[in-house]
């Protein structure tokens, strides 16, 4: 194989847009590895499977993955909310049987939609409170329970006829740093990470785990380079159960912690992951960037290191084999599935999503039932670069409801100073710890409305101090979590109390 067509093998570029531009359709035809689909590609399933026929009739073995978990961090749902609650919400309802029955259907909808990877389960053990990016995101604070929840989801998304993505390798939960901005430190020993974060990874690999992605933070004890770019981190991978063909996607190599805005350094870390091991590079989202301009950045690093020696043409022949096992597992999962209509496995996901969802809700303490006109403030101040500075699946679903129901800024004293006496207000709040303000903001409000009802969309770890308000815990903020929220506070269900 040639050396373009090697080094195009290796590449899953974003783009802007719901159709696929010509740079990129020419790129497929020439033997790209696949794309990353981001929510500015997908505003719904069905131009979401307009575009992929367009990728997959240029290429028909293009890979296209996808970052969908559910919960807070959804693509396919952006726009209206997840109708899966999140990992957290199923790590809470503890049923890994109802786990893999929402990756299967969560499999089956991506399916319908033409994509091939979903760049899911997150594998990483919420063992640290402040942290400002994984959160509910993770199945668990137990290394147990992540591990069999997570095992669960890989195996549902692979019956649904998609291949699975574990990450953040080899473990992202106890950061207190969001890797998109900068680079986490993690100054654990090498025993901790191998008996609190390697589980949930090995256990998915025992389930058949296809690829991993690896995550951008630092690990002293593992080896002096970021995970993504550190070849003592890929031999981790090649010692899992089947690790040899598990292909390693790096996380989005535009992030923060490795390039951020520069292109240098963004060229050279593209170089330096494959250095290290990797077999696909996410070169990251192109919003507000030149998609064409950040796909030639990389393939011309690459080219230069190949005609400098510093990449070999066995090794990037590696990358490419593993890619090719990947697609030959995509192909396996299809022909094995029973394959479901965008509708249907619509209506499937909502069923599992609302079962869990309903069963990860947590009274805190309080009487959270209310009967008056719903006003939602919505206290979350930081920015997930994850999943965005405000989903809005809390939104939609109470205004679905409650068509009268205000959404309040915290910002406006006046709109707050306005509440019709009586109203049942709710108070949204996700990293009071991580952030001071968010905090201080609900201090203020409870100090005005000290009848509301704070909602908690962060890990229980996390929640804030209410004096005596109600406190629930919703284990995520996507739309199913708030319908069963929504349920409980207007008196349509009964919730477990924690």
């Amino acid at each position: 194989m040639d050396h373009h067509r090697l080094i195009l093998g290796v590449l899953l570029p974003g783009f802007t847009g719901t159709t696929a531009p010509a740079w990129l359709l020419q790129a497929a035809e020439e033997g790209l590895g696949g794309v990353v689909l981001f929510a500015h590609n997908t505003p719904d399933i069905a131009t979401t499977r307009s575009l992929t026929d367009s990728l997959h009739e240029a290429y028909p073995g293009l890979l296209v993955t996808i970052d969908e978990e559910g919960g807070d961090v959804s693509r396919l749902q952006a726009a209206t909310g997840s109708d899966l609650p999140g990992a957290a919400a199923f790590g809470a309802a503890g049923d890994p049987e109802l786990t893999e029955r929402g990756g299967a259907a969560l499999g089956a909808l991506l399916r319908s939609a033409g994509v091939d990877v979903d760049l899911a389960p997150v594998l990483d053990v919420a063992s640290e409170p402040r942290n400002p990016v994984i959160g509910v995101r993770a199945f668990h604070t137990d290394t147990e329970q992540t591990a069999a929840h997570g095992a669960a989801f890989t195996r549902g998304l692979q019956a649904g006829g998609v291949a699975a993505c574990g990450k953040h390798f080899p473990g992202h939960g106890a950061t207190t740093v969001d890797s998109h901005l900068t680079l986490p430190v993690l100054d654990a020993d090498r025993e901790v990470f191998m008996t609190r974060d390697l589980p949930p990874f090995t256990a998915a690999a025992e389930a058949g785990l296809d690829s991993v992605m690896t995550g951008h933070l630092h690990i002293p004890a593992l080896g002096p380079a970021p995970a993504s770019l550190e070849p003592a981190v890929t031999e981790l991978v090649r010692a899992l159960p089947g690790g040899q063909e598990i292909a390693i996607i790096t996380d989005a190599l535009d992030m923060g912690a490795v390039a951020g805005a520069d292109q240098e350094t963004f060229g050279e870390a593209c170089v330096r992951a494959l250095e290290a091991g990797a077999d696909l590079l996410c070169l990251g989202s192109t919003a507000g960037r030149d998609d064409q301009e950040m796909f030639q950045l990389a393939y011309d690093a690459i080219a230069e290191a190949v005609q400098a020696g510093r990449l070999s043409s066995e090794l990037l022949s590696q990358a490419v084999n593993r890619a090719e096992t990947l697609r030959r597992r995509v192909r396996s999962y299809r022909a094995d599935a029973q394959e479901l209509g965008a509708e249907e496995a619509l209506n499937a996901v909502a069923a599992a999503g609302a079962e869990a969802a309903r069963k990860a809700v947590r009274v805190v303490q309080g009487d959270p039932v209310r009967s008056g006109d719903p006003v939602l403030v919505d206290l979350r101040q930081k920015i997930n670069q994850a999943a965005g500075r405000v989903t809005p699946g809390f939104w939609r679903a109470l205004q679905q409801r409650h068509p009268q129901a205000q959404v309040l800024a915290p910002e406006d004293p006046q709109e707050l100073a306005g509440i019709t006496p009586g109203s049942a207000v709710i108070a949204l709040t996700r990293e009071p710890l991580a952030d001071p303000e968010e905090q201080r903001l609900l201090d203020e409000l409870l100090r005005a409305q000290p009848e509301a009802v704070v909602v908690h969309g962060g890990t229980a770890a996390s929640a804030p101090e209410v004096g005596s308000a109600a406190l629930v815990l919703a284990h995520g903020v996507g739309r199913a979590n708030a319908q069963a929220v929504l349920d409980l506070i207007f008196g349509d269900t009964d919730s477990r109390e924690s």
